[in-house]
């Protein structure tokens, strides 16, 4: 964060970062501060508008499915289409902000979108929209176009805005030796970010899917306005308060520019090709963005590994879904309400975390972050390989077996408890603490200030790719060949955990 100005609240407040000051020569260990109200405010606000969100797509499997007379693969191409829409928009959120509008404003602008959609799915849902033959139309136009897209480019600049909220440096505390350092702080504040927004798609998916099976759907859709509305609310309490970033206008320009430089300039004797920009008299840019952009770079190349382990991630959207609607469970239980228990580990895994990985670096077991998302591909390597297990176990209980039989009817279940499921669930929620809050933190203190929403941007749409992964393979997300898919891609995750691990681990001790 930058230079503070007390000045209104309509006027820049901070302009660009300044470099965070060099660590006092008594310094014996740094400390996570408290974070600032406004980063609060802005945690709050994602953590309703995730609620809003996922309460609304966690419904998404069996509305189409028992409203809407679509397939289970139909259903699962659509749902991984509606996150490749949501998760490639925060580029554009991010574009929007760094060169135009600022963050505060880009998230004004989509926030202003996004509810146009949850209005418009409330209403197609309604009886009279089946009636009309509106309710199909409807329900691709008002998650496409307003939801996914207003969703998206907010997505692509909470989590930088509210790190910005935090300010840098080193501040003494009542102990000898020991300071608050904003780059720890900045490091708690994505993880208490990021159990804000499991903590929101707990409460939805808890809501949303027993408002819909003992009403409606359309009220459940109904509902999720409301939780946006919270959104809002708690967003514009510290308008007056928000340290803003000045959108740099041509900062993509000035990238390409800069790499175009250096590209010009290379030599072998070089150890990175960018340095060739370095000390460029003259040049719109400092050796400190040309390093930033260096950081950057090798962060995009972490973030090649992420698509694989969001195809394996999201089947906690669909397919799980569709696997325990093969299975016995209480009446008053919804099979879509199982992601709880994925939501559930999250919300209590991310505080223990919170104190567990600085006590680790304290024993001298320090978890940098290509370890951390080497552990977090492992973990969903183990949650889908338990789910192949399981599915084959499923298989082999009557009274339907494979359910590839002429007379299976329509709900058929087998001789098996949807409890099982709890296992694969938790076990994708823990990944997340590894590999999604770990490439939040990475893109941002990665990246030079002007780049940090795009970077989070590029982050975020790995999820596309995951996405197109999901649609590519949704033909075979039916009975029996969806136990062959689980374990493909527990045997292709394992690879890749060794692989990811091999191509970064030395740079763990330089990013950490």
């Amino acid at each position: 964060m930058g230079t503070i100005s007390t000045a209104s609240s309509d006027q820049i407040i901070a302009d660009g970062d300044t470099a965070p000051t060099d660590a006092p020569a008594d310094m014996q260990r740094a400390v996570a501060g408290r974070l600032s109200v406004p980063a609060a405010l802005a945690i709050a606000a994602e953590s309703w508008e995730r609620c809003a969100y996922y309460g609304t797509t966690i419904m998404f499997t069996i509305y189409q499915e028992t409203a809407l007379g679509r397939s289970k693969p139909q259903t699962v191409a659509t749902n991984r289409a509606v996150e490749l829409v949501s998760f490639f928009m925060p580029i554009l959120g991010a574009v929007v902000a760094d060169q135009w509008l600022g963050r505060f404003k880009a998230i004004l602008l989509f926030g202003a979108i996004y509810p146009i959609g949850l209005a418009m799915l409330t209403i197609s849902s309604a009886q009279f929209s089946h009636d009309g033959g509106f309710a199909v139309p409807g329900f691709f136009v008002s998650t496409f176009v307003f939801l996914a897209v207003g969703a998206g480019g907010i997505k692509g600049n909470i989590s930088s805005f509210m790190a910005e909220q935090i300010r840098p440096g080193y501040s003494a505390t009542k102990a000898p030796g020991v300071y608050r350092s904003g780059e720890a702080t900045v490091e708690r504040g994505f993880r208490i970010y990021y159990w804000g927004i499991c903590l929101g798609t707990f409460v939805g998916t808890a809501i949303c899917p027993q408002i819909a099976k003992r009403q409606s759907h359309t009220l459940a859709f109904a509902v999720t306005l409301g939780f946006f509305a919270m959104a809002c609310a708690f967003f514009l309490l510290g308008t007056a308060r928000y340290a803003r970033t000045r959108p740099q206008g041509t900062v993509l320009a000035k990238t390409w520019r800069c790499m175009r430089y250096a590209w010009r300039r290379r030599h072998s004797g070089q150890a990175h090709w960018l340095d060739g920009a370095l000390d460029a008299a003259g040049q719109e840019w400092d050796n400190e963005f040309v390093l930033g952009l260096q950081r950057s770079l090798r962060a995009c190349r972490v973030f090649l590994f992420y698509p694989a382990y969001w195809v394996v991630d999201y089947n906690v959207a669909d397919t799980y879904i569709n696997q325990g609607l093969t299975m016995r469970r209480p009446d008053w239980l919804s099979a879509d309400q199982l992601n709880l228990a994925y939501t559930l580990s999250l919300v209590v895994a991310i505080p223990v975390s919170d104190y567990a990985f600085p006590l680790l670096r304290r024993m001298g077991l320090r978890l940098g972050p290509i370890t951390r998302i080497t552990i977090g591909f492992g973990i969903v390597a183990c949650a889908v390989a338990y789910a192949a297990v399981l599915q084959r176990v499923i298989y082999s209980r009557g009274p339907y077996y494979d359910f590839s039989g002429p007379d299976v009817p329509a709900g058929a279940t087998n001789n098996i408890s949807i409890w099982l499921q709890v296992v694969q669930y938790s076990l994708t929620g823990l990944s997340e603490v590894f590999v999604s809050i770990t490439g939040l933190e990475y893109a941002f203190t990665q990246a030079p200030a002007e780049l940090r929403s795009v970077l989070t941007a590029l982050n975020l749409a790995t999820i596309c790719g995951g996405t197109l992964g999901g649609i590519i393979l949704s033909p075979l997300s039916k009975d029996p060949s969806v136990m062959y898919v689980f374990a493909g891609e527990a045997a292709a995750m394992a690879a890749l955990a060794l692989a990811f691990y091999l191509c970064f681990r030395r740079h763990d001790d330089n990013d950490g």
